[in-house]
């Protein structure tokens, strides 16, 4: 995934309202960005940080800049725009640069399954082979030295790994992608200690078939693509 043109950098004053965040640019001008992501951003959010925001042209939006990338103080790049995710493991599928995920003649992006109201992030088809449905999460929270998810409680997300079992059990392949869009972060674990209970619940779906993928990402203002797999560590294995 390229930007074009490529990202522009400020200086971040504040997140605010989830949506929104304020920035200085390098010649001293005040910036309101729209803000994609409306999860709690720790570590991906420090007033102070390099921001890198891209700019829309279409003139019916009230904010024409999203902030795409963080890049801390510590000199590490977070994609905080959670739209990317789904469309960068997409792109790496489309141009088989995901070996796990090749041989599929078809792809579909937000159909309708399940028993409780969901959407599914990618589905893949082919004569002969199980559908495959995979739930795309961005991971970006980094704490001593692992990346965690979620970093809140998540119900929707607890419901995705339920629909997802659901599906296993019904002869599908189901896949559950944790693309780590943090620079920092080298291996992925679940986050007992903010979601006691989906931590449970990926442990549980797993046994029951659910495969767990995690692939972490190059990030910079030029663009962004999946590069490798990376470790799943699970307490207790």
């Amino acid at each position: 995934m390229q930007f074009f043109p490529p990202l522009q950098p400020a200086t971040l004053i504040k997140r605010y309202k989830r949506f929104l965040a304020d920035v200085v640019t390098a010649d001293g001008r005040e910036l309101t960005l729209h803000c994609a992501n409306t999860g709690a951003m720790t570590g991906c959010a420090t007033p102070g940080d390099t921001v890198w925001y891209s700019t829309s042209d279409n003139p019916k939006r009230k904010y024409a800049h999203s902030w795409e990338l963080s890049e801390t103080q510590d000199g590490h790049w977070i994609c905080v725009n959670t739209l990317r995710a789904n469309q960068l493991v997409r792109e790496a599928i489309e141009q088989q640069r995901i070996p796990e995920l090749s041989g599929y003649s078809k792809l579909g992006a937000e159909v309708r399954y399940g028993t409780e109201n969901s959407r599914i992030d990618l589905l893949l088809q082919a004569e002969n082979r199980p559908e495959c449905y995979i739930e795309v999460k961005s991971v970006t929270l980094l704490q001593q030295g692992c990346g965690y998810f979620p970093d809140a409680v998540t119900l929707r997300g607890q419901k995705h790994l339920r629909e997802l079992q659901s599906m296993a059990e019904q002869g599908k392949r189901t896949i559950l992608f944790f693309a780590v869009l943090h620079s920092g972060i080298e291996s992925v674990a679940p986050a007992h200690h903010i979601d006691p209970r989906y931590a449970e619940l990926l442990t549980q779906v797993q046994e029951n078939g659910v495969e767990v993928m995690c692939y972490g990402a190059e990030l910079s203002a030029e663009g962004m693509q999946l590069t490798e797999r990376l470790p799943l560590v699970i307490p207790g294995r």
